[in-house]
């Protein structure tokens, strides 16, 4: 019994490990080119997106995951490189808004009110694209986030109808931002499990047009 457990254990794992690392290639592979960390090099696009995170890190202390992707989009909107910013975050609560935060701050910055758009319903990263598209009709987009996000992000976008590049925010050190690293592989595998049973966002919504 131990022994058939044992094979059975080591053929499990086997199998998990090459689910992570075929998703993980899948996924560089495809967003190669398609990820930019220099404002002379990324092509202008209207609208830029930032994905939503949470401005204070559990047990307090800010987020630099946050205060990252804060300062990309910013300084890609300054720069001239995207018109308007769409804003893509999780409004699960009236304690928890990302949208409405991420906004405050960014006219705190300059960006000017009437440029920016909230999606409310950009619960995860899928919902994030595929709302994009069909609420708010874009066909291409600039996503902002740091890299390993942008690159799920981008693959996302393009099985969704989407034309997307990314901008890529400062990252964190790999000692900080271990496990959010690990858990990226997961969500990897969760991108094809999502593309293979159609998986929807959680809300659709009337269009809103961005201009």
């Amino acid at each position: 019994m131990g022994i058939k457990f044992l094979k059975f254990f080591i053929v499990t794992l086997s199998l998990i490990l090459i689910l992570l690392l075929i998703s993980n290639a899948v996924i560089n592979s495809f967003a190669t080119d398609k990820t930019f960390s220099s404002l002379s090099e990324i092509p202008n696009n209207k609208v830029g997106m930032i994905l939503g995170t949470a401005k204070n890190i559990r047990g307090g202390g800010s987020n630099p995951y946050y205060e990252y992707r804060l300062n990309a989009v910013v300084s890609l909107f300054k720069a001239g490189k995207i018109e308007f910013i769409l804003v893509s975050g999780d409004n699960g609560s009236i304690y928890y808004n990302e949208p409405t935060t991420i906004q405050n701050d960014l006219v705190d910055a300059g960006v000017p009110a009437d440029k920016i758009f909230l999606d409310y319903a950009g619960f995860r990263t899928l919902d994030s694209m595929v709302r994009a598209k069909e609420v708010f009709g874009l066909e291409q987009v600039t996503v902002v986030s740091q890299k390993f996000h942008n690159e799920r992000a981008i693959y996302l976008a393009h099985k969704n109808g989407l034309n997307a590049i990314g901008f890529n925010a400062e990252d964190v050190s790999l000692e900080s931002g271990f496990k959010i690293q690990i858990r990226e592989y997961f969500a990897r595998v969760k991108v094809f499990i999502d593309l293979a049973l159609n998986t929807r966002p959680k809300f659709s919504g009337d269009k809103i047009k961005i201009e």
